[in-house]
């Protein structure tokens, strides 16, 4: 399979010449301005196939609240906002995301979710959230963000460092196949094209070893097969506490 695999993703990746023309010219930056729009589309048929999923999670999130306090909470790549919903009562609310074209869909979703406290909209990746303060947040929240990050360790050292002691990392993300599957083949022949539809998004990664390697304390993890487009189907879902 990896011989016929490679073949095909060269295949792929050279019917994809033009995109990375296009990238290369700096015009795909144009893309960026309409990508809000499907993804706030896509969110809500998301929110809708994981809902039992995500409440499950975010249940944990009063675990977290120091008592008599209220829970501060960053989320990178919040994106439309879709997991405000989710969030507690009185809870306060940072965003961030390294795309500016997201805060009119966001002051959107802050309107219809005013059950919450919103603290600031950063334009910043998750990388690199310098303008967050070390040990600032009670918890982080990342879903389907670690998909398209440039580098992930660098991000989850980041979301260690403006995490309290004691603060806890909350993920949904969508992972590569078993490799003994027909999915792993198409997922990874069919990666450079995906890379331009998902505003750089990978199908191809394992995010659970960087998550089991980020050096957290604890770490509660499992797979999961969503009811999504058969490319990203695996999931990994669960919590790592500082």
């Amino acid at each position: 399979m990896s011989f016929a695999m490679s073949f095909w993703a060269l295949v792929v990746n050279a019917l994809c010449i033009p995109m990375h023309i296009i990238k290369a010219l700096g015009l795909y930056e144009g893309y960026k301005r309409v990508f809000p729009i499907f993804l706030q589309r896509i969110s809500i048929n998301y929110n809708k196939i994981m809902h039992d999923e995500k409440a499950e999670l975010f249940r944990s999130l009063s675990e977290f609240t120091k008592p008599g306090k209220k829970l501060t909470l960053l989320e990178i790549g919040c994106g439309t906002g879709a997991n405000f919903e989710f969030y507690p009562p009185g809870c306060k609310v940072i965003c961030t995301d390294p795309n500016p074209h997201f805060k009119k869909y966001l002051d959107k979703s802050m309107k219809q979710n005013d059950h919450l406290t919103f603290d600031q909209f950063v334009v910043a990746s998750g990388e690199d959230m310098a303008p967050v303060e070390d040990e600032s947040v009670d918890v982080v929240v990342c879903t389907l963000v670690l998909c398209s990050v440039k580098d992930i360790p660098q991000t989850l050292r980041e979301a260690h460092r403006i995490l309290r002691p004691g603060g806890a990392f909350l993920f949904i993300e969508h992972v590569v196949a078993d490799p003994s599957t027909w999915l792993y083949f198409f997922q990874h022949v069919l990666q450079p094209a995906w890379f331009y539809f998902g505003d750089g998004c990978e199908v191809t990664r394992e995010t659970w070893k960087y998550l089991e390697a980020a050096g957290f304390s604890e770490l509660k993890l499992r797979h999961i097969q969503a009811k999504l487009m058969f490319m990203i189907n695996p999931h990994i879902i669960g919590y790592a506490v500082k």
